[in-house]
């Protein structure tokens, strides 16, 4: 089974949970146009510090000091198909990665909140989303999906400190901070598969 297939059964348990005008409002939400322009393979990342879950400060110039970065933003830890990503990541991608000598990041809009169980790899808090929003994946939340995650215990208000999220989505940092590789996944319930990853490397 392959990430997205994954992903989807995920999609499918929470229609038969949710309720189903709650549901819709989510569904609308990820499949609206964005007409965003995104960053684009080429481009070049500002160097960034920032928090880890844990408490520690990571920059992007420690990230790739010895090769390569991959660096996955995500909408947060109260987020299943995110949660279901990282760790289908840790288990296919990151050997490979640290095979290669490169090296594997998460990065959220939450605030440090303690680091993700089981997870090997850095995760860091972009609040603010001043990292995603240099990359054109930061957007603020819709009034109808925003009552919609209230209405399901989720307050990013208090989780991010603003009603704000990201876009899911993979880049691939250079040693010089060029930009090798960007997937933008504007439908939420979609990634990255591990195999594209490893192609771009």
């Amino acid at each position: 089974m392959t990430l997205n297939d994954a992903l989807t059964d995920v999609n499918a348990k929470a229609r038969g949970a949710l309720p189903p005008e709650i549901f819709e409002v989510l569904e609308a939400d990820r499949r609206r146009a964005t007409g965003t322009k995104f960053a684009e393979a080429g481009d070049k990342i500002e160097d960034f510090t920032l928090p880890g879950a844990d408490g520690t400060s990571v920059s992007l110039s420690h990230l790739v000091a010895d090769g390569p970065a991959v660096l996955v933003f995500y909408r947060g830890q109260w987020c299943p198909y995110c949660n279901l990503t990282l760790r289908t990541y840790q288990q296919e991608l990151l050997p490979e990665l640290t095979a290669r000598n490169v090296t594997l990041a998460a990065i959220s809009p939450q605030k440090p909140d303690g680091p993700l169980a089981d997870l090997e790899f850095p995760v860091l808090s972009d609040v603010g989303s001043t990292v995603a929003r240099g990359l054109g994946l930061s957007y603020p939340v819709s009034a109808p999906v925003r009552e919609a995650m209230q209405a399901l215990g989720t307050d990013l208000e208090q989780v991010n400190g603003t009603w704000e999220l990201v876009h899911p989505a993979v880049v691939v940092v250079d040693q010089d901070r060029g930009l090798r590789f960007v997937d933008v996944h504007p439908d939420f319930v979609t990634r990255t598969e591990p195999a594209e990853i490893l192609k771009s490397l």
